[in-house]
């Protein structure tokens, strides 16, 4: 047999000779290049944010260690940005084992800074010390100024290198050493150089609510210009405060732990209201640890412990009683948890969630102390604490046999899909989708439209039930909703199950008015609050019908919003043009529902993503709660930048 002829096991050609001369070694920040994503997350408007985090991080750090307590964050007309800190200052002094000075070191070498027990930091949230030298690496110039000893010391770079030395600029004498951090990062790396403020900012002042008397000021130059800043002298007890505005908080004050042992430090805020929605936010050396940790665990098991030890004090639960378990005693809870530690072990390069087994225990015993003595002490707080807990545990067993009771019911009569869901033929998740369509009459268009292989249709009669104002038995009691959780297959809340969802895309589809965005809130209220996992996922979609037609002669042209209808008539002579507006889905006939609205290639749909977890969690409370001062401050504040559709 011939070389050319030659064919493997698996039936195809054979691969060329694989020796040593085929494995690359990328040298210094060249790997960086190469593989952004590895680093950054991604090389989106997320992973743009990314690189002023990371230096901004590093200021923080100088902060934590009690060096630095201002922060300027600048961003420039042209998108370059600019981060100044008033702390030691990078050291400049030669590098023994680079032979590069500290500074060239912690800009061009991966794993380089004074976070790996050196005694630089003994907290840090820049736990892997790959932070400047990345950006370095990822910008295609970067300038680092540091004012050290009353001297001022300057270095350029291009893309990771270095282009000029270190020079010692004449005649500069700075007032205070501190860090100045210029770049703009390469395009040819970044899908966007568009900075968003409002993330940015609610990052910032997430930062100096951890850090207690730390200011951080931030200037936009770009556009109008906007600027904000930041200090909080209370640290996270302002956060709480922030967390619960127009909540109706139960007690005044926040309960606030503070305690250290050796080098590890742990702070707590809690506070209750009177939602049916528990927001806690955990952090481990201002890290956002989104997936929770050892901290977070031994905060639940204290919460739960002392809530119920003091109940059965206060004689509030019997004897015979059962203990509140943990949902019980969290209903209506916002916390902050934050821990600083010399060596966190966070699990991946993300530091999603904190590992440290030590800290459990710790965090654990304080809370439990500092609550039930808070408790002892404040007997009204307690009482009105444990019985919103008893009240939340008679909700959850009447949502339990409510639960049980439709599975039951779904068992009987042999299905447990609802009758009115036109299912589709596809088994494959991956390849199905499922329309949430407003109304019987847009449900008969849209299943006469459909694909009846890939896409399932659930019309839903009337505006489903505000679940920010309901408990989960009430919830559980309205058949819409039963409908779509039934449809879904995931079960919700603490049961929800991704891994039994049975589309891909789940798709809002509602009518083009005031009605139609009222249950598209209220549904998207629902998905929030009891399947965050859907969202987070990326399979909860929002379809985008057409708002016109415009019909010239034969040919039609959809609009999807007021803005393409001006540029539609701004772009040429527009004689014998018919427009028609359509307010409801149940006006189009189904091949230009398919056509517009639900054909794969070509339409739009919105995938609903949550970048900010606080803030949404703050904008659904405020608009869909039982405080009516919040929503009508939100209205009065927004209100000429809404349309009006009259």
């Amino acid at each position: 047999m011939t070389t050319t002829a030659r064919r493997t096991a698996r039936g195809t050609a054979p691969a060329a000779q694989y020796t040593a001369a085929n494995i690359q070694v990328l040298e210094g920040l060249e790997a960086v290049r190469r593989r952004p994503g590895m680093y950054i997350g991604s090389t989106d408007q997320r992973g743009l944010h990314h690189l002023v985090y990371e230096i901004v991080d590093n200021a923080v750090d100088e902060a934590m260690a009690g060096f630095c307590d201002h922060i300027d964050v600048l961003i420039h007309a042209d998108g370059q940005v600019t981060i100044t800190d008033n702390g030691r200052g990078i050291p400049v002094d030669r590098h023994e084992k680079t032979g590069l000075s500290a500074l060239e070191t912690v800009l061009t070498v991966l794993h380089a800074g004074g976070k790996f027990g050196g005694g630089g930091y003994k907290v840090s949230g820049g736990l892997h010390g790959v932070g400047a030298s990345v950006v370095n690496a990822l910008s295609v110039e970067l300038t680092a100024e540091v004012a050290l000893d009353s001297a001022l010391y300057r270095q350029a770079y291009s893309r990771g290198v270095a282009t000029a030395p270190l020079e010692k600029v004449r005649g500069a004498r700075p007032e205070h050493n501190g860090t100045t951090i210029h770049f703009r990062p390469d395009p040819e790396i970044f899908e966007t150089l568009d900075y968003d403020f409002v993330t940015l900012a609610a990052r910032f002042r997430e930062m100096a609510y951890l850090t207690k008397g730390l200011w951080i000021k931030f200037v936009d130059l770009r556009g109008d210009g906007q600027e904000q800043s930041f200090y909080f002298d209370s640290g996270i007890e302002a956060y709480v405060r922030h967390i619960n505005r127009g909540r109706g908080p139960l007690h005044p004050d926040p309960i606030v732990v503070n305690a250290a042992r050796e080098n590890t430090a742990v702070e707590v805020a809690l506070q209750y209201n009177g939602t049916f929605s528990e927001s806690v936010h955990s952090f481990a050396n201002t890290i956002n640890t989104i997936d929770g940790g050892s901290h977070l665990t031994g905060f639940r098991s204290a919460l739960t412990r002392a809530l119920n030890d003091y109940a059965r004090r206060a004689k509030l639960l019997k004897d015979e009683d059962p203990n509140l378990s943990g949902d019980d005693v969290r209903e209506g809870l916002s916390a902050v948890i934050s821990v600083k530690l010399a060596e966190p072990q966070f699990e991946g390069q993300t530091k999603t969630r904190l590992g440290n087994p030590e800290v459990k225990g710790f965090v654990d015993s304080m809370v439990a102390q500092v609550l039930g003595q808070y408790l002892d002490e404040n007997p009204a707080v307690g009482r009105r604490i444990i019985e919103k807990a008893l009240t939340a545990s008679r909700a959850r067993e009447a949502a339990r046999k409510a639960r049980d009771l439709v599975q039951r019911k779904g068992v009987l009569e042999g299905s447990m899909l609802p009758g009115k869901l036109a299912d589709c033929s596809e088994s494959d998740p991956g390849r199905s989708e499922i329309y949430l369509v407003e109304g019987d009459s847009a449900g008969g268009s849209a299943k006469s439209a459909r694909d009846r292989r890939t896409q399932a249709i659930l019309p839903l009669r009337g505006k489903i039930l505000n679940v920010e104002k309901a408990r989960l038995d009430k919830m559980l009691a309205h058949e819409e909703i039963r409908i779509v959780i039934t449809a879904l297959g995931t079960s919700f809340g603490n049961d929800f199950d991704l891994t039994k969802l049975r589309y891909h895309k789940v798709i809002i589809m509602t009518d083009a008015d005031v009605d139609g965005a009222h249950i598209r809130t209220l549904l998207l209220t629902f998905f929030y609050r009891f399947m965050p996992q859907l969202i987070e996922a990326g399979y909860l979609y929002i379809a985008q019908p057409p708002l016109y037609s415009a019909q010239q002669g034969r040919n039609v042209t959809w609009l999807f919003s007021d803005v393409e209808r001006a540029a539609f008539f701004a772009s040429g002579e527009r004689k014998n043009v018919t427009i028609q507006r359509y307010k409801g889905l149940g006006e189009m006939n189904p091949d230009q529902l398919w056509t517009t609205t639900m054909d794969p290639a070509r339409r739009s749909l919105l995938r609903v993503e949550v970048h900010d977890a606080e803030a949404a969690d703050d904008l659904f409370t405020r608009l869909m709660g039982d405080e009516v001062p919040p929503r009508k401050a939100f209205i009065m504040a927004h209100a000429l930048d809404a349309t009006l559709d009259v």
